[in-house]
């Protein structure tokens, strides 16, 4: 008998570690062998299933299948790109069953945030509607750190890394320039709804006067007043003030200060960036000279200084979402449980797609000093472990020697080209 394949595809924006998940899921199918014919993975996520173009990883190497660990990304193109409901568009899901069922795939491993584990939910429910067996199992991803049961979500624990030591680099700079020219700085990093990467800013102040002097969460609606009050009074006991500020800073009425007015693929409000904006006003009300950075897409691609423990967590998920599948489990995702913080030690638990998909987790207030502009202890007791332990990858000429697969194509089975609206 024919063994059955398995399919892995990377959905959403791509972080420092999700390759280590596909390194994960790759390297352990390959161990069973007895069981699982071959591994293809979908370009550009399920817009890759849709459209019949897999990729074959059974031609790359085990030596560059295990350098996915240390190469950040997606190695195989991800995608934001929604199905929508069964009613709607019944074309779509049939398609997905053709797919799969032209080449003998039975396992479906999708490795995203929550947009994305709806969509792997959805895909076990057709798979019974449509009568073609297929397992699916949701692999956690995102740098925002909102993906409800799992302690902490891949990803975010090298993007806090990384925020974390770009400011206290930056107000390094700050404050020997401060006398005479740069007064204040501000870092914008990512985070639409939630506060957890701009909270993990604060793990850069240790003691008084350390950056970030302020940091301006979504949870916290802005309020110009108090927030230059606090700039100002900055200045004058430090000499100068470091800012870090959310992208997703909202004003007491709800609408994003940034938002340009766009929508991307999953309907999310384009956001035009908040730095600048803040700035601005601090040029014309207070007068300060400033700079600003937009941390963008050097924070989830930074793999140079990626946390040990964001990697090692996100390759056991890939790994157990093969396990998972051959013991029989269906429509769940794998979540890290924290048994302990001292010594910081964690386990992997399972949580079912229906209800992981779509729903979003919020910094807590408790997490937010009650003045609003920094973090509490018991964010930090939270947050420190994941950024904890240096992975560095393998470098050559000066520079991270990252891997590039062959990518090889799988030969077209379907006769009918599907066009994606």
């Amino acid at each position: 008998m024919t063994k059955p394949n398995a399919l892995y595809a990377q959905s959403g924006g791509v972080t420092a570690v999700i390759n280590a998940s596909a390194c994960g899921v790759i390297e352990t199918v390959r161990q069973h062998a007895n069981n699982i014919g071959k591994v293809f993975a979908a370009r550009n996520g399920i817009r890759g299933v849709l459209t019949e173009d897999l990729i074959d990883t059974s031609f790359e190497t085990p030596e560059d299948i295990a350098a996915l660990r240390h190469t950040p990304s997606g190695a195989f193109g991800s995608c934001r790109y929604m199905l929508g409901s069964y009613e709607k568009h019944q074309a779509k899901y049939e398609r997905l069953i053709e797919t799969f069922s032209a080449h003998n795939i039975k396992y479906f491993f999708y490795n995203g945030g929550g947009d994305s584990q709806d969509t792997a939910y959805k895909v076990s429910l057709i798979s019974q509607q449509l009568g073609y067996p297929i397992t699916c199992i949701g692999i956690p991803k995102t740098i925002d750190n909102d993906l409800p049961f799992t302690d902490n979500s891949p990803g975010f624990g090298s993007v806090a890394k990384y925020v974390a030591v770009s400011i206290r680099e930056a107000a390094m700079d700050l404050a020997a320039m401060s006398l005479t020219s740069t007064k204040v700085f501000i870092l914008e990093v990512m985070g639409r709804h939630t506060g957890w990467i701009a909270a993990a800013s604060g793990l850069a102040a240790e003691e008084k006067g350390d950056a970030p002097h302020i940091i301006l969460f979504p949870e916290i609606p802005f309020a110009p007043e108090l927030f230059l009050k606090r700039v100002q009074a900055c200045v004058k006991e430090f000499g100068y003030c470091a800012i870090v500020v959310s992208e997703g800073l909202h004003n007491e009425n709800g609408a994003f200060l940034s938002e340009s007015g766009l929508t991307d693929a999953f309907g999310h409000a384009q956001l035009g960036g908040v730095a600048p904006l803040i700035a601005n006003l601090i040029k014309q009300k207070l007068g300060y000279k400033y700079h600003y950075a937009i941390s963008d897409y050097l924070q989830r691609s930074a793999r140079h200084i990626a946390s040990k423990t964001d990697v090692e967590q996100a390759y056991a998920l890939g790994k157990t979402a093969v396990e998972f599948a051959l013991a029989g489990k269906n429509a769940v995702m794998p979540i890290i449980v924290r048994k302990s913080n001292h010594p910081y030690s964690w386990t992997i638990g399972e949580a079912h797609l229906e209800k992981v998909a779509n729903v979003e987790i919020h910094l807590p207030r408790d997490y937010i000093s009650e003045d609003g502009f920094s973090i509490t202890e018991k964010a930090r007791e939270y947050l420190t472990p994941l950024i904890m332990g240096e992975d560095y990858p393998p470098y050559k000429n000066g520079l991270p020697n990252y891997v590039k697969l062959k990518n090889v194509a799988v030969e077209k089975k379907l006769t009918k080209e599907f066009i994606i609206d």
